[in-house]
């Protein structure tokens, strides 16, 4: 854990703006095995200290890769004089931000770095399970993966608090191919908030999530291509949840409404089905800790969850505080950066759709024709809620019932014609975390959501 650098340094705020400093520590950890041979085995670090200015609408930063009380107090100069520079050529004349809360957030637990061997050991024993009880395979690549972002945030008016935010992943990737020689692939992501530490304690335990990729490839292999066009389908809580994401997390972020979105005037709107509802999580969705919780954000604002859609109505965005003024709406931690040298954005933390009342063998049951989509590679989309997701597994629904397995295919649409046509959300949330957010910088996020029996457009062959 970093000594603390900058609680002593309050005083050394500007008067009459608003000030934050910010000290960081980031660590990445990664090994790779492809086919049993190492080719990835990296650890790095990145420290140093930012400090950003708000004065009259205009905000001045700057930064440095030390990490010191010295280095923040000048920085915080630095950001102060630019912000007066800014202030003197622009004049845009907004004023001060609203106030917030104040108070202080204890310091999280710390946690113990792991030396590179933990892993290296780790993702063996995974290798050498797969290799001798699934040996037809064309390739398999094991990737061990622990990141953390360690911050002491200090603001003129906002909370104090010092938060670390470890994780830890096994990637698991398996391929194979068909009678025809066509190749395909199958992969998933183990792992959770934490550190490699808590999340892996016995290479076994992950065996049985093995074992069922590995039975989902082999139903690949013999597998179909998708008949192209309009089809219901369902939508698993992993491609829910990434639809939750880009669809339309995306658009509903305010700096994208404000350049423009198809959230802007649809607020207070039906978007979707009554069926559905959705919510940015802070620290606890639905009972339980978040996937990766946020407890303040880069501003000092105190992280609150951000009601987005409920049953239907597009009710909220998520904000910064200079946005919140915007409007008229109060923000609730959304401003987040991911190295000590980036300013903070507007980032979602744990998106989810909520769960309904269905139980997924009965949305199969009641399912004449159609597919159910489970894995995703990749996604992308716009912010007019357009987008195309990539499917990896999938299977036929004919008569109610699951038959064969499906090989690649896309799902593509527009978020809030999609979401309308949702006639069955199941009663359990899958979460994802595993992944980064590349909205100008990379941000750990959490997504999620039920299965959902909707219309979509299906690419085929």
């Amino acid at each position: 854990m970093i000594s603390d650098i900058v609680s002593s340094l309050s005083g050394s705020f500007a008067p009459g703006a608003h000030s934050e400093l910010r000290a960081q520590k980031s660590l990445d950890r990664r090994v790779v095995l492809l086919n049993g041979s190492l080719v990835g085995n990296t650890r790095q670090d990145s420290q140093g200290v930012s400090a950003r200015v708000y004065q009259n609408g205009v905000y001045g930063f700057a930064s440095a890769a030390d990490l010191s009380a010295e280095a923040a107090k000048k920085a915080l100069l630095t950001a102060s004089q630019n912000a007066a520079f800014l202030n003197e050529k622009t004049n845009p004349g907004k004023g001060p931000l609203p106030q917030i809360m104040r108070g202080v957030l204890p310091a999280q637990k710390d946690f113990k770095d792991v030396e590179q061997k933990r892993y290296l050991d780790f993702v063996t024993a995974i290798d050498q399970y797969i290799v001798e009880k699934y040996p037809d395979l064309a390739s398999r690549t094991i990737v061990a993966t622990a990141d953390s972002m360690e911050k002491q945030i200090l603001t003129s008016d906002g909370y104090q608090a010092h938060t670390l935010a470890p994780r830890a992943y096994i990637y698991v990737m398996m391929s194979s191919q068909t009678r025809d020689g066509m190749p395909v692939e199958v992969f998933k992501p183990f792992g959770k908030s934490g550190t490699f530490e808590d999340n892996f304690t016995d290479p076994a335990l992950l065996y049985g999530g093995i074992d069922q990729l590995y039975e989902h490839l082999m139903k690949k292999r013999e597998g179909v291509f998708a008949e192209a066009g309009v089809k219901t389908v369902i939508l698993s809580g992993e491609l829910s949840g990434i639809l939750a994401h880009e669809a339309v997390g995306h658009t509903v972020e305010g700096d994208l409404v404000l350049g423009g979105s198809v959230a802007g005037p649809n607020l207070n709107q039906m978007v979707a089905s009554p069926l559905v509802s959705m919510t940015d999580f802070a620290h606890t969705a639905f009972g339980e800790t978040a996937p990766l919780p946020v407890y303040v954000d880069d501003e000092g604002v105190l992280a609150e969850d951000a009601e987005l859609i409920r049953n239907g109505k597009l009710v909220g965005y998520m904000l910064n505080r200079e946005l919140g003024r915007h409007f008229n709406m109060q923000p609730r931690g959304n401003a987040r950066a991911f190295a000590f040298n980036d300013e903070p954005l507007i980032r979602m933390r744990n998106t989810a759709i909520h769960a309904g009342p269905n139980k997924l063998a009965d949305m199969i049951a009641n399912t004449e024709d159609g597919y159910y989509l489970i894995s995703t590679n990749n996604g992308q989309a716009d912010t007019t809620g357009e987008f195309m997701f990539g499917v990896t597994v999938g299977y036929e629904i004919k008569n109610g019932k699951l038959g064969r397995g499906l090989f690649d295919t896309t799902i593509s649409g527009v978020a809030f014609d999609m979401l309308k046509t949702v006639d069955m959300v199941s009663d359990t949330v899958t979460w994802g975390s595993s992944g980064f957010c590349g909205k100008k910088q990379p941000m750990p996020v959490g997504i999620g959501g039920p299965e959902l029996r909707c219309k979509v457009m299906v690419g085929g062959k």
